[in-house]
């Protein structure tokens, strides 16, 4: 009897511990401290062609024409500009007409043409063949171009 009584004393000291540990409340305590710090450095980089200005294609090549082209073109990183024309040849003008009429059978009004220019009219005087004036040639054309020295061509100036 006594081995069943200290079963019996180990069963109810064990009962009382559960019994007593079911009473307890659980308590959980916890602190969170968080502190977060951020620095952000952004570039950013755009590729993209120069700004550029193209000048204008002006060409006389190959033409019947009597004209010089010319075009240029500046640019910064702002503004872009270009330009083109053309410079009229008055010589070259002067030669197409007198070969022209040449051709055409007015052999004097060609040379006359020609003559429009100082230094074809010094030549020819030089030559002894007077440029023609209002329609005499030879020797009637010095005599009037001696007498009309204001309708002689001035001279070309460089």
């Amino acid at each position: 009897m006594k081995k069943t009584k200290i079963i019996a004393a180990i069963v109810l000291s064990l009962s009382a511990v559960a019994a007593h540990s079911q009473m307890d409340p659980i308590v959980t305590q916890s602190t969170n401290t968080s502190t977060s710090t951020s620095n952000s450095v952004s570039e950013t980089t755009v590729k993209s062609p120069p700004p550029s200005a193209i000048s204008p294609s002006i060409t006389a090549i190959n033409s019947d024409v009597c004209v010089t082209a010319y075009s240029g073109a500046a640019q910064t990183q702002i503004l872009g500009i270009s330009f083109g024309g053309t410079i009229r040849d008055m010589n070259c003008e002067r030669l197409k007409l007198s070969r022209s009429l040449y051709d055409m059978g007015m052999k004097v009004a060609a040379v006359a043409t020609m003559c429009q220019d100082r230094r074809v009219w010094d030549a020819m005087m030089a030559a002894g063949t007077p440029c023609p004036i209002d329609g005499k040639i030879g020797a009637e054309a010095r005599a009037a171009w001696e007498e009309n020295q204001d309708r002689i061509p001035k001279p070309v100036k460089d």
